[in-house]
Order: structure tokens, then C-alpha cells, then sequence
């Protein structure tokens, strides 16, 4: 049975060999990239003095801070499902939308394995840092931190033969599949919860 795969890219098929061009500015076009550890230890960075200052400054001791931690680790993950669900997959039906969409999630849905393009580039996404603060902020920068790695390596790499081969399995469904499940890539948890799990092929 042929499954018609929903349209997010601008290609016929996914290029896995090769990279867009996105600007034509060469500068704009250089920002556009980023190496996958650089946000990973901008955020981690950010997390780990954040939590340092929180326990070091603050009367708030571990019994409350680490529930709190933990809980901006939980909201990651659900703000990672509903930003890939609803924003990243918006439906572009108009021009606005349509270049939006593209220039964010659609162009990675063309160039899977273009490995400067798996994440955004720190001067966009830095302003996650400005939202939250204290135990929460780290809780939540882990969470994303996470989710730049599970992201790279899921694209990077073949999959292990242990627990995690489903975080690959979930990510090449929504990719090669069916868009329209497996939003979480850190996580299932949210496709769990809130059904969009991929259906197990029987």
C-alpha cells in the first residue's frame, strides 16, 4: 500500500546529500548555519550557572528546586511537541506563511542530514533564555539542550540496537512517513499523551 506523504519541503523527495541556499545575502546566509555544539553548550552553559545561582543565592533549597528543575524539563518537552505540531507544520496557505514555514522547519524536512541546519541559530533562539530563570530555566535548557542532541544524532547517526533505536524509528516515520506523528524527537512523550504516535505497522 503506497502512503502519500504530506508536503512540508519544496522537493519532490528529501535531499539527504545536500544543503539549501536561503539567502542570497552572504551573510544572512552564513548566520543561517550553525555547528550543533555551539547551542548545546551556550544552553547547557546557561543551565548549569542558572542552577548554580539559584542554589548558591537563593533560600530556595534542592527538596523544591530540583521538583522545579524537573518540571521546566517536563514543559520543554511539551513546548518542543506543540512548536514542531502547530508552528513548525503550520499549514502555509498563504505567502507569508508558506516562507515561514519553509525557512524554519520546511527547508530541514527538504535537507535531513544537512547537519548545520538541525538546529537554530543562537542569536534566534537565545531569547528562550530571557523567558524563565532560577531552577525552572535550567530544567527547561537541559530539556533543550537535549533535544539539539537527540536531534543531531538521530539525523547523524544509525541507531543503537537498545531502548533509544525508538527515538530514531519515531523521527524517520515523521520524516520519511507520515509528518503528521511523531512531533516529539527528545521525547514520545507528549505523541503519547496527546496521540500522534506512529501507528505500528502490522
Amino acid at each position: 500500500m503506497s502512503v502519500t506523504l504530506k508536503k512540508i519541503g519544496r522537493l519532490d523527495r528529501p535531499d539527504n546529500n545536500g544543503s539549501a541556499i536561503m539567502f542570497k545575502n552572504p551573510v544572512l546566509e552564513k548566520i543561517s548555519r550553525t555547528h550543533i555544539s555551539i547551542p548545546i553548550i551556550m544552553f547547557l552553559t546557561i543551565s548549569s550557572v542558572s542552577f548554580y545561582y539559584a542554589y548558591t543565592t537563593t533560600e530556595i533549597g534542592l527538596s523544591i528546586g530540583i521538583p522545579v528543575l524537573l518540571l521546566g524539563f517536563l514543559a520543554f518537552t511539551f513546548v518542543e511537541y506543540m512548536m514542531h505540531k502547530h508552528f513548525f507544520h503550520m499549514e502555509p496557505d498563504t505567502p507569508v506563511k508558506d516562507k515561514l514555514q519553509y525557512t524554519i522547519h520546511g527547508v530541514h524536512h527538504d535537507y535531513p542530514k544537512d547537519k548545520y541546519r538541525l538546529a537554530m541559530p543562537p542569536f534566534v533562539s537565545a531569547f528562550y533564555a530571557m523567558v524563565f530563570y532560577l531552577y525552572f530555566l535550567p530544567g527547561f535548557l537541559f530539556g533543550y539542550a537535549a533535544y539539539l542532541g537527540v536531534h543531531y544524532i538521530v539525523h547523524a547517526y544509525q541507531p543503537p540496537k537498545n531502548f533509544l533505536k525508538v527515538l530514531w524509528v519515531n523521527h524517520a516515520v515523521h520524516h520519511y512517513k507520515d509528518p503528521d506523528v511523531a512531533f516529539g524527537v527528545s521525547s514520545p512523550l507528549w505523541d503519547y499523551i496527546l496521540g500522534t504516535m506512529p501507528k505500528k505497522d502490522k
